[in-house]
């Protein structure tokens, strides 16, 4: 049976809807950077996505070709993250969309290295014959955060995101958004196929204790 890292790990990705603290420990993720509208038909969110589960299955099917992978195991893609700012800095403004500066990302196996990576890239480069420079080998130790299952549309998470910050003020702790620790989501559901108001989207945030 594939591994899956959703159910094995259930603490980073299946959160109640009640806030919670949470340690999370450096991850590697095949990422994309970029800004702009995430809602954009053809924008560059869109085209991060679609380089990312390039990348993705060209590893998880590696072991079907002549290349094989040392510690290989079958495991299902995990979920698709992002980390949020924008430009300014300050508070998350739903609004304003276009100011979003973004990196899209998808938690890599355990047994990937930087080589197996470049191999990766290399691969799906000569392949499909596009340009995979913008992907990035990305390692992210997030440290001590606060977390929650949000249930509905994007917009709306300003109420989800409420609800941990009286949490954390109960708790003595405080947000501690920077250039380095970023507003972080989790999508569990495609929206494309879910509608909104049932959507499920972890919402994770760096604290620091006051």
């Amino acid at each position: 049976m594939a591994f899956d890292y959703k159910k094995e790990y259930k603490e980073f990705y299946l959160p109640p809807k009640k806030p919670g603290m949470i340690e999370v420990p450096e991850m590697h993720f095949i990422a994309v950077n970029g800004k702009g509208d995430p809602n954009e038909p053809e924008g560059a969110y869109k085209a991060a996505i679609g380089m990312l589960y390039s990348i993705a299955f060209t590893i998880k099917m590696s072991y079907k070709g002549s290349h094989k992978i040392d510690g290989y195991f079958p495991y299902v893609v995990p979920p698709l993250e992002g980390l949020w700012k924008q430009r300014g800095g300050g508070a998350i403004d739903y609004a304003h969309k276009e100011n979003f500066e973004w990196t899209s990302m998808i938690r890599l196996p355990e047994f990937v290295t930087k080589e197996e990576f470049d191999w990766a890239i290399m691969e799906a480069s000569e392949k499909k014959k596009q340009d995979f420079s913008e992907v990035q080998f990305f390692t992210y130790d997030e440290g001590t955060c606060v977390q929650c299952m949000h249930i509905g549309s994007y917009d709306e998470e300003p109420e989800t995101i409420r609800l941990m910050q009286a949490y954390l003020k109960e708790q003595g702790y405080a947000e501690d958004i920077s250039d380095i620790r970023l507003h972080h989501e989790i999508y569990l559901s495609d929206p494309r196929k879910a509608a909104a108001e049932k959507l499920r989207t972890v919402i994770r945030h760096p604290v620091r204790k006051l």
